[in-house]
């Protein structure tokens, strides 16, 4: 008689709050477990380099805790002119970042993976999405960030909070990935390892 395999845990490898929101609508039981890397770019690095190894990394960070799972790792990396937008961290950084983007189109380039500890299949794919800044006054960034103070956001702005009075125009194939989540891409990811989603 053939031996019954376990099924696999479902663990997502972030300590960010609005992944785990998004991941909650699949209504599927799973755990959340803090990768802790060094999420710095590369030398030389492109941003979907960045955003596509931060991704893997963050899967396999979790993997020794979680041998039987599938573990979900993505990251987010915001670039405009060739520069590349890190989380500000505190307002004043957050103010620079905003002057910066004003007026301006910002690509956000947000990997997922989906990593089976169980047999080491990786799964990864990057979703870009552009938005396109209002021409914001200086005391239209100072509400802002002294309203939502979005300071561990990549790019200083929530689009699904206050910041999309920010945004004049947005333009991708999945809006969950510019929250941080690229839900429709980690939907046949987790179909092709055998999970029923619906």
């Amino acid at each position: 008689m053939e031996k019954q395999s376990i099924p696999l845990q479902l663990v997502l490898g972030s300590s960010s709050i609005y992944r785990r929101e998004l991941l909650q609508r699949l209504q599927i039981p799973f755990e959340t477990a803090n990768p802790e890397i060094d999420e710095a770019p590369l030398l030389g690095e492109t941003p979907e380099a960045t955003a596509l190894r931060l991704a893997k990394t963050k899967a396999r960070a979790v993997a020794s805790t979680f041998p039987e799972a599938l573990i979900i790792g993505a990251d987010q990396v915001a670039v405009l002119n060739g520069v590349q937008l890190g989380k500000p961290l505190n307002h004043a950084n957050a103010i620079k970042q905003l002057h910066f983007m004003r007026g301006k189109e910002v690509v956000f380039y947000t990997a997922v993976s989906l990593f089976n500890s169980r047999n080491n299949h990786m799964q990864t794919r990057i979703v870009p999405f552009c938005i396109k800044f209002r021409q914001l006054s200086d005391q239209q960034i100072l509400n802002y960030l002294n309203k939502e103070q979005p300071y561990h956001c990549a790019g200083s702005a929530k689009s699904e909070g206050l910041g999309i009075a920010l945004i004049e125009r947005m333009t991708g194939e999945d809006p969950n990935a510019l929250i941080g989540l690229p839900m429709i891409a980690l939907i046949d990811m987790l179909t092709n390892e055998g999970m029923a989603i619906v």
